[in-house]
């Protein structure tokens, strides 16, 4: 890791601080779940967003292994009645897993939905929330979180996701065609996954949100 890359960490760490949200730092994926073992309890409840980095760091498979009360939404057989039963009572759990789209230097987070049962959950509702994040996740301003969506976690989250949005099929929005796109612009197709923006700044209730920073490349 280059020195630049770890004074953007730490600048990032202390701006998070700053604004009530705990950060951690680990050097590894594999790092990563004895330190999540510290922030959750056997028998806990316990509920996750979609998330490529938690499958990769192992923490999905550590919430299912059946030392938790896991709410799980994507059950064999599971009815759609059932995974919105899921959603709703995901707002009491314990403790909820999940990574960011983006965070800013300035310790914001940045966050894009469709269905939108992530961002409310980070937002209010569960104890504690987990958010685990490599650290190219990092970026200077809102500006450039905007960009990271559009570019980098939109469409290859459309594509896994089977979409059929302008970005699965050209890799970035269709508003960046626009000479002074909005935040919020894009297509208009039945698949989009861009619905909901939300801003994660100071925090009334101090280290509720925890953000695990990975000294490595993960997830979209």
């Amino acid at each position: 890791m280059t020195p630049e890359i770890k004074s953007m960490i730490e600048k990032t760490m202390e701006n998070l601080r700053r604004n009530n949200i705990k950060p951690y730092f680990v050097e590894t994926k594999e790092d990563v779940l004895p330190l999540v073992k510290t922030l959750i309890n056997e028998g806990d409840t316990v509920s996750n967003g979609g998330s490529m980095t938690i499958k990769e760091t192992g923490v999905m498979d550590e919430i299912k292994s059946g030392k938790y009360n896991y709410l799980d939404r994507a059950r064999e057989g599971i009815t759609r009645e059932e995974v919105e039963q899921v959603y709703r009572d995901t707002y009491s759990a314990d403790v909820y897993f999940a990574s960011s789209n983006a965070i800013t230097e300035s310790g914001y987070l940045y966050n894009v939905d469709g269905n939108s049962n992530r961002v409310s959950a980070i937002l209010y509702g569960p104890k504690s929330v987990v958010l685990v994040c490599g650290y190219n996740k990092i970026v200077k301003n809102i500006d450039e979180a905007v960009e990271r969506v559009k570019t980098i976690a939109a469409p290859p989250n459309s594509v896994r996701l089977n979409c059929g949005t302008y970005c699965a099929e050209t890799g970035k929005c269709v508003s960046l065609n626009k000479e002074n796109p909005e935040i919020c612009d894009g297509c208009h197709g039945s698949g989009r996954i861009c619905c909901n923006y939300v801003i994660c700044a100071q925090q009334r209730h101090v280290d509720r949100i925890k953000v695990i920073i990975v000294g490595e490349k993960l997830g979209y």
